[in-house]
């Protein structure tokens, strides 16, 4: 079944928890803290594979979450990092965080990597927390939490050329024709439910990939019919082949329609080259309308030249005409990828608000991150999530909204009560 849109969810590994410790052996007094630290969680890693081509794999699974790395041991052992998630996708995947609609990657080339969450680091153990001043530190950190996100994957395919035209304009025929392809193909609207993707050999060292689009109609890129769920596919490709049906009621309004849906789309979509075919030559009454369909055509500045895609007329012909527009195109790599847009923000800022009668909640990533990984079974581990607060300016700013002793804080899932 082929899949061109899935949603998932997505979460890196925790990591491991750093250990408070000390080294108690014989004849060694005041051994001090061995505490490791914990190891680091698994990235979650979109990878491409050439040899997919739907993304049928998220159908039935949609939760992805990555191994969390190990806890610390004792005489200063590290926990054992996690392996990262590979995820693997088809060439000309889309990735986008679906909560805020934000492109995060475009995936076209064999065995490109996206990391899309790291993997939390590792908590420190107490021995990174030893000076002069504090020989016997009960302080360590817990694992950073994992990065959790929504993602919305869509596939636009890959191909050299594309196929477009109304339904019925003969595309799966002419694709059949002139690959080793085999769509379904019948006599009624909308034969092509999914596009269809075939290799044409060229000479013995160099082939294209065409694609049949499912067929277009009035106000396809409005979403009607099956129009909006394929324009997408069309992006890719660099050359299309624009197949007229010689027994349609009107060619002539049926590619100035397309044309239309196309730019409606994406006006780039619009500035394509097109080779254009008139299908259906080996019916008598289809032959004696093309010289009108010919001058109609020239008469507005396009090329076009006839063709038989069931009896195999002149479908050479056309390859070789899209083939050779097809080496003035510049390459997928050569053509500017789709722009991936990051918000720069200040991970240190925070927000400040009352709750309830007396409560207050600060958010931020920073302090709610610092919380998750704080002790609070340890008295050192709590003086220092103070400090962290003092840094980045939290207990002065609490201090000047009005807050009083006693008052509860929440800092992400974390209850803590205010005390000077």
């Amino acid at each position: 079944m082929f899949i061109d849109q899935s949603e998932i969810y997505v979460s890196s590994g925790k990591g491991g928890d750093g250990i408070v410790h000390f080294r108690r052996e014989k004849y060694v007094p005041r051994g001090g803290p061995d505490g490791g630290d914990g190891g680091k969680g698994g990235d979650v890693i979109f990878e491409v594979k050439t040899h997919l081509n739907t993304l049928a794999n998220f159908r039935h699974k949609r939760r992805y979450v990555a191994d969390n790395g190990k806890r610390g041991g004792r005489n200063n052992r590290y926990g054992k990092s996690a392996n990262d998630l590979i995820i693997h996708v088809p060439a000309g995947t889309l990735i986008y965080d679906d909560d805020s609609d934000e492109l995060l990657g475009d995936l076209t080339q064999d065995g490109q990597q996206l990391i899309i969450c790291e993997g939390g680091r590792g908590g420190r153990g107490n021995t990174h927390f030893k000076n002069s001043r504090h020989q016997t530190p009960r302080t360590a950190e817990k694992g950073e939490p994992p990065v959790e996100k929504n993602i919305r994957l869509e596939l636009k395919l890959i191909a050299d050329i594309g196929l477009i035209g109304v339904p019925n304009a003969g595309k799966s025929t002419l694709l059949t024709s002139l690959t080793n392809a085999r769509p379904k193909i019948g006599a009624y609207p909308f034969t092509t439910l999914v596009p269809n993707l075939g290799v044409a050999k060229i000479d013995e060292f160099e082939s294209v990939v065409l694609a049949d689009i499912p067929g277009l109609i009035e106000g396809a890129s409005e979403g009607v019919g099956l129009g909006h769920e394929f324009l997408r596919h069309i992006q890719r490709t660099r050359v299309l082949i624009h197949l007229l049906d010689g027994m349609g009621e009107d060619p002539i309004a049926d590619f100035s329609q397309i044309n239309s849906e196309l730019s409606l789309f994406d006006p780039k979509l619009g500035e394509k080259p097109q080779i254009i075919a008139f299908n259906k030559m080996d019916q008598p009454h289809v032959a004696e309308r093309w010289e009108e369909v010919k001058a109609e055509l020239e008469g507005r500045g396009h090329e076009a030249i006839s063709i038989s895609a069931l009896a195999r007329t002149d479908i050479r012909k056309l390859l070789m005409k899209a083939v050779e527009k097809l080496s003035q195109m510049p390459t997928l790599e050569e053509v500017a990828p789709l722009p991936v847009y990051r918000v720069e923000t200040d991970p240190n800022e925070f927000e400040i608000n009352r709750i309830n009668d007396g409560d207050w909640r600060v958010s931020g990533s920073a302090i709610e991150r610092a919380a998750a990984m704080t002790y609070w079974e340890h008295f050192g581990s709590i003086r220092r999530f103070q400090k962290i607060m003092n840094t980045l300016g939290i207990s002065k700013a609490l201090t000047e909204a009005g807050i009083e002793i006693g008052d509860t804080v929440f800092v992400g899932e974390y209850e803590l009560e205010w005390n000077e």
